[in-house]
């Protein structure tokens, strides 16, 4: 059930290319993976193929890129860029990403650029691509703060309806736990770069962030609620951001680890 949701949140994201934050993430994590010709590469939550698009273009022809993706959606758009750059060495899987089969020691880098979050059990992923790895392998994925992403308000809304959510971003939302699962999947040579991607937006933005409704997390409270309990969290959320306001506006944070490691 939790993933058929997944994959309808996400299918139903038709016009991801087009995010500027989206694409600002993308570039920063390219820029900081160290990729050579003829690598083999695993893309998860590949998407449009934002990642494993350019990632094909640095392995070149002797290298390859697999892109799993549980949206078919997505895998359609990136299929689509594909089609038109004329890429081979590229293939896209729809598969849960938390049930791959690839055999051990089997790619040069595993890559997940913002979807790890969502996993029901990070620390199980983590040490399945840690076996997919070859040794010496990079692996690279991104985690946000715990405060970020207007999460604070949307957990504080909630807990005023009488509703204990739980924060999505909770077991990567510090360096620290970022670092402890890699290491309990048996990684070294750990790098975290802090980088915030934030920035001050208006009220009405900032209101449209949370709808009483939309949670991606395994323990989905929300979703089975009746329609009237879901505008009183979008009210009680909005009267939390109309509280927040500066002269600036609301504060958008959106504090992102960058993380890489080493088999």
């Amino acid at each position: 059930m939790y993933k058929q949701q997944v994959a309808s949140y996400f299918n139903n994201r038709t016009n991801y290319d087009a995010s500027e934050f989206a694409n600002r993430r993308a570039n920063r994590f390219l820029e900081l993976l160290s990729l050579k010709k003829g690598y083999q590469v695993l893309d998860i939550a590949t998407g449009t193929g934002l990642i494993a698009i350019p990632v094909a273009k640095i392995v070149g022809d002797t290298g390859k890129v697999i892109g799993v993706d549980i949206a078919s959606a997505l895998l359609q758009q990136a299929q689509d860029k594909i089609n038109v750059l004329n890429l081979s060495n590229i293939e896209l899987v729809e598969v849960d990403a938390e049930y791959l089969d690839f055999q051990e020691n089997s790619f040069d880098a595993v890559l997940c650029c913002s979807a790890v979050m969502i996993f029901e059990n990070i620390s199980a992923a983590f040490k399945d691509w840690y076996s997919f790895l070859k040794p010496g392998g990079i692996v690279a994925f991104n985690a946000y703060a715990e405060t970020s992403l207007m999460t604070p308000a949307i957990i504080q809304s909630c807990f005023n309806c009488g509703i204990d959510l739980p924060n999505i971003h909770e077991p990567l939302g510090t360096v620290e736990k970022c670092e402890k699962l890699l290491k309990e999947a048996g990684f070294n040579q750990i790098e975290v770069i802090t980088e915030q991607f934030g920035k001050y937006i208006s009220v009405d933005d900032a209101k449209k962030i949370f709808d009483g409704n939309t949670w991606i997390h395994p323990q989905n409270l929300l979703s089975k609620l009746p329609v009237e309990q879901k505008e009183l969290l979008k009210a009680e959320f909005a009267n939390i951001i109309e509280s927040s306001v500066t002269d600036k506006g609301v504060w958008h944070d959106i504090t992102t680890f960058f993380v890489l490691a080493r088999k």
